[in-house]
């Protein structure tokens, strides 16, 4: 066979090749996929998840079943999508308890960074900074002359070790060169109490929590613990408007597919959230259990966890925290 046959055959073998691939990626999915949420049902993470697995399924043609694992940090879910085949089948609710967990740098915690191949952010839920009202503080400047005043004499709760209201707390505190006393609590809901019942001064609590307490005045908001305005509090201001730069602790979520997923699924999956986000109905849903919608690809999503990843080391090594 001469070089012009050979070189004829070889075109023709490979445009038929093309249709076959191409109609290989454009069946996916061709059967249901499966998301794990490390966190139980009902918490914001897992009602915002369902909410996009509803549009997914819809954008997909395909059922999107939306199955809870929670338990260490969301790191039980997480090392149960990890070792799941990288198809496209089984997807991941990745979020800020994830970055965490990786920033501790414990080999028994599942590196985020190495082990998912990042699909797109979803939502965040930004906290707030609140008090209990027989404190006495009404500002941000007001809780950092107290703290000055009696170094650990400001009692901050959270939700345990090495969770968004712990380490927020300690970011705070590093960035305003403050000393507060942290009290861990073994989950939300026992912090939130003993907040409202004035055991404790202060915390960092979700605003979808906070907000019918601040309404009704059970608690005191002194500041968005969030990059911008919380949309159901806009004349509070940020702690970053109010002099503590780029400080964002909003417990945001993602989706992600484990390490080594083809990226023409990844792709598929972001175009589809994307879509979802754009609908208005999913928007109001969304702001109606405090969560804002975040539109992100991949490219930028994996670039936005690794600095969380960063971010949260450096807070951790400065606070001496350290997950068990």
């Amino acid at each position: 066979m001469n070089h012009r046959t050979w070189l004829a055959a070889f075109c023709v073998a490979a445009s038929a090749c093309v249709p076959a691939a191409a109609g290989a990626q454009d069946k996916y999915p061709s059967q249901p996929i499966r998301v794990l949420v490390g966190f139980p049902p009902g918490s914001s993470t897992d009602v915002g998840t369902r909410l996009v697995a509803g549009k997914l399924a819809a954008e997909l043609g395909q059922s999107v079943v939306v199955e809870n694992r929670p338990g260490a940090s969301s790191d039980i879910a997480a090392r149960a999508a990890a070792n799941a085949p990288a198809d496209g089948y089984t997807l991941f609710v990745v979020t800020i308890a994830n970055a965490i967990n990786s920033s501790s740098r414990n080999p028994d915690l599942v590196d985020v960074v190495k082990s998912f191949a990042p699909v797109g952010l979803v939502g965040n839920v930004p906290n707030v900074l609140v008090a209990h009202p027989s404190r006495n503080l009404k500002s941000v400047d007001d809780l950092i002359r107290a703290a000055k005043a009696r170094p650990g004499g400001i009692t901050f709760a959270s939700s345990g070790n090495g969770t968004s209201p712990h380490l927020a707390g300690e970011l705070f505190a590093s960035k305003a060169g403050v000393q507060l006393l942290h009290v861990p609590y073994r989950g939300s809901s026992p912090a939130m109490a003993d907040l409202l019942g004035g055991q404790v001064a202060i915390m960092f609590a979700p605003a979808s929590t906070a907000l019918p307490h601040i309404q009704s005045g059970k608690l005191v908001a002194l500041a968005a613990a969030s990059k911008d305005r919380i949309a159901a509090l806009p004349d509070l201001k940020t702690l970053s408007e109010l002099g503590l730069k780029d400080f964002d602790t909003s417990v945001w979520f993602g989706l992600a597919a484990p390490a080594g997923t083809p990226e023409v699924v990844g792709r598929r999956l972001s175009a589809a959230i994307q879509s979802a986000l754009d609908t208005p109905d999913l928007r109001a849903q969304f702001r109606a259990q405090g969560i804002e919608p975040v539109k992100a690809g991949p490219e930028e999503t994996a670039r936005y966890i690794r600095a969380e990843v960063d971010k949260w080391a450096e807070v951790m090594q400065a606070a001496g925290v350290k997950l068990e």
